[in-house]
């Protein structure tokens, strides 16, 4: 199983209120049949509107950590979202407030997704603005963030830190890494075996 204790690398700054799915994604990018390449459309609308926005700055293009405002990823419910960011490259975003189902998302994902008081969010991104190889690091066993040499409390589900850290998010590798028990279970059920050839 893949544990998920720490982040580390860099951050890009996207300190901005109720950032809906929609943006995250556009919805033309929803009839995909794999999510293969979504990360190279994620904000696609937001950044052909603004010419600075950070997913686009050099600077930026291979942070791991987004750091963003209230409400993140709320709207429509579709995974998409969090996979078009995973596939950009980020493996952990810090927020003032997520969407519960954008939430769910990450976590199934693997990606964790804590909160932060919006001070300390402010903090934050200004510090990676400043200089964007600020190494930035997501703790989810001691529930820190840190920004350079500053350290910041952080919040996230017990249930979803439990899962990260044992690696239990991963359902599909659980299913794989149990194949013997299951099959085992499976042939001790009546209705299973009755339609053995």
């Amino acid at each position: 199983m893949n544990e998920i204790k720490n982040i580390t690398g860099t951050g890009i700054p996207l300190f901005l209120d109720d950032i809906d799915t929609d943006r995250i994604i556009p919805a033309r990018y929803l009839r995909c049949v794999t999510f293969d390449g979504l990360g190279d459309h994620a904000f696609e609308d937001d950044r052909k509107q603004d010419s600075d926005h950070p997913f686009d700055k050099a600077e930026y293009q291979n942070a791991s950590v987004l750091v963003s405002g209230r409400n993140f990823g709320c709207g429509s419910s579709r995974e998409h979202a969090p996979q078009a960011l995973m596939r950009w490259g980020l493996q952990a975003v810090v927020a003032e407030s997520f969407a519960e189902i954008f939430f769910g998302n990450c976590t199934s994902l693997g990606i964790p997704a804590v909160t932060c008081s919006r001070a300390d969010l402010k903090e934050m991104s200004a510090a990676i603005q400043a200089d964007p190889e600020t190494a930035v690091s997501v703790d989810i066993e001691t529930l820190k963030v840190t920004v350079g040499d500053k350290e910041f409390d952080c919040q996230i589900a017990e249930s979803a830190r439990n899962a990260l850290i044992s690696g239990r998010w991963d359902f599909l590798g659980l299913l794989l890494e149990n194949q013997e028990e299951i099959k085992q279970t499976a042939g001790e059920i009546p209705y299973l075996n009755s339609f053995a050839v």
